[in-house]
């Protein structure tokens, strides 16, 4: 090291512990401020605990930043006079109650400046395939798919009553096998199903949902009627209004028969009665945290459910259950009155048996609410009979010849091929999409503060290191900057994803790839999973982290399970990834098998 390098350093060090002496000696004296003088930082009282040098050092640690023995001085000296007065929020004396529905004043737009919000027209164009005769037995009218259902209702040989009888009765046998109610919505279901049936006999049809029962994953807020998150401390929370959504579907005519399991607050498939179980694989969860949902939906206990969404929580239960899940554009539904994980992640979304179910559903609970500033207009340009040939398939060939992709996500990709669109190759930087996750973590946390602040999420079932109890009280350490650093890293990628976008009409892409479920979900791109094959596994699936004391059940010879494909969109053009979806289905013929003994 040069001379001068040395002496500027030893200089340096000498004048920052100098400037730690004088911090002391000014907050020794305080004098009064000459009038007419601007605030200054680090002149308020000193608050908080006393902090020491070796105190920055351990910190350092967590957030990955280096000082020197000086600069730890100076920050020591001076943290609480400058730093510590920030939390007063939460520490006092002026404490402030942040109420649990007010959101974030900054939020994410999904759309990029210069950006259509999608298609330009309103349309939706069902099916006209007929629903064929009446089933002669209650099992295989349980299973049928929405579309039939509700024609079958619409004509009247099939009566709200008589579908909600069937449908509640099979929630009773089968919940102890697969643990996906939290909730029973007997009285209201049968008192919806009767006035359905009133309406539809006086002509008054309110559409393809009227009479139809479902299940609503246990984070949407039923007037009267426990909402509980899944969570041991909110078991007995009664909500006074109903969600946007619920409301929605209550004056589309739906029929409420369930709150269904999902993971407590959202992650994963285990609640406070158990673990929700995959009914093709009762060894194995259902995935999650839509749990509730993708079981219920795939052992015909609803005919259709709705989940939500913040970083695969429909993807993978459609996906491990043989369904279909729609993850909409963020900002399309409204989540008022759902529980909040993440303000600029959440979606709410429907689950159902097949794909055109899915699209019924969207219209029925799409569109801007006052209680949710992130839900925008948005129209939806859905025609089922529309062709797909001509419509670009962009794939990552890379992705295809690796885990987690199959033989059933090549076959897709050929089949596609074959019904006329045109396969595109694309390619996205290899930066760390991971890194993303620093907004979920901090928005979680601070989404559960009390909850963690108070110790109270310590009654959660799950405590290992992998579950939120843990990450909720980690992300306290995460830094600030580098929080907005990834929202400015999101908005680079939502850039790159436009890119691709002006490539192809939509992305094939294994279900549960990491980079491709972590960009999505934080750019709002819709996606589609629908069963496009079956696979043999040797070993059950875990959401959890491996834990070598608890190995997972092994099978031998491996066991037939169903797996799914996911089709992404450009951003609210949900109506064209539907189409893709619906012509996959048909062509791949296998979303007709039911799990065994249901």
């Amino acid at each position: 090291m040069s001379k001068s390098r040395r002496d500027f350093l030893t200089h340096s060090s000498l004048g920052l512990l100098g400037a730690a002496a004088a911090l002391r000696a000014q907050a020794q004296q305080s004098p009064a401020p000459t009038p007419g003088t601007p605030p200054a930082f680090g002149t308020a009282p000193a608050v908080g605990p006393e902090v020491s040098p070796a105190t920055f050092a351990e910190a350092e640690k967590l957030v990955q930043v280096e000082l020197n023995a000086a600069e730890r001085a100076v920050a020591a000296e001076s943290w609480r006079s400058t730093m510590a007065g920030l939390y007063e929020r939460r520490t006092g004396p002026h404490k402030v109650n942040l109420e649990p529905a007010l959101a974030p004043w900054s939020r994410w737009d999904a759309m990029l400046p210069g950006q259509n919000a999608g298609p330009q027209r309103e349309q939706f164009i069902r099916s006209k395939i007929a629903a064929g005769p009446l089933p002669a037995t209650d099992h295989e009218i349980a299973f049928a798919p929405l579309s039939k259902l509700s024609l079958w209702i619409q004509d009247k040989k099939l009566t709200s009553e008589r579908l909600t009888h069937i449908y509640l009765q099979r929630l009773e046998r089968f919940n102890p096998k697969l643990r996906c109610v939290i909730t029973l919505t007997r009285d209201l279901a049968l008192e919806q199903a009767k006035i359905a049936d009133v309406e539809i006999a006086s002509g008054k049809y309110r559409g393809p949902l009227h009479g139809i029962p479902w299940g609503a994953k246990d984070l949407l807020d039923t007037a009267g009627i426990p909402t509980t998150y899944g969570a041991e401390p909110f078991r007995n929370r009664l909500p006074a209004d109903d969600a946007a959504v619920v409301q929605r579907l209550h004056r589309a005519g739906a029929v409420l028969v369930a709150k269904l399991s999902m993971g407590a607050l959202a992650l994963n498939d285990i609640w406070f009665g158990g673990q929700t179980m995959n009914p093709w694989l009762l060894e194995e969860g259902s995935s999650g945290s839509s749990a509730g949902p993708g079981a219920a939906t795939a052992a015909g206990l609803v005919g259709f459910a709705i989940g939500s969404e913040t970083g695969g929580s429909i993807v993978g239960p459609a996906m491990r259950c043989g369904i279909t899940g729609l993850r909409p554009t963020y900002g399309r539904v409204p989540r008022t009155g759902a529980m909040t994980l993440c303000w600029s992640l959440d979606k709410l979304g429907p689950m159902t048996r097949k794909v055109e179910d899915a699209m019924l559903v969207l219209q029925a609970i799409s569109g801007p609410d006052a209680g949710d500033v992130s839900s925008v207009p948005s129209t939806l340009d859905f025609d089922s009979d529309a062709p797909v040939r001509g419509l670009r398939v962009g794939y990552f060939p890379a992705w295809m010849k690796e885990n987690p992709a199959t033989d059933v996500d090549r076959a897709a990709l050929e089949t596609l091929k074959k019904l006329g669109l045109a396969p595109v190759e694309v390619a996205i930087p290899d930066w760390p999409y991971d890194s993303l996750n620093l907004i979920l973590f901090a928005e979680a946390a601070a989404a559960f503060e009390e909850l963690t602040l108070s110790r109270r999420v310590d009654e959660l079932k799950m405590q290992v290191p992998d579950a939120w109890p843990n990450i909720f009280r980690q992300s306290r350490f995460l830094s600030a900057v580098d929080f907005v650093q990834a929202d400015r890293f999101r908005r680079k990628v939502a850039v790159e994803m436009a890119r691709v976008f002006s490539q192809a009409d939509v992305l094939l892409v294994p279900s549960l790839r990491d980079e491709m479920l972590t960009i999505t979900n934080f750019t709002g791109h819709p996606s589609l999973t629908l069963r496009a094959g079956f696979v043999n596994v040797s070993e059950a699936r875990s959401d959890w982290a491996p834990d070598p004391h608890n190995p997972l059940p092994k099978f031998s010879p491996p066991r037939r399970v169903p797996h799914g494909v996911t089709l992404i969109g450009r951003l609210f053009d949900e109506g064209t990834i539907a189409r893709v979806g619906l012509a996959l289905e048909r062509a791949l013929d296998v979303a007709g098998e039911q799990p065994p003994g249901f």
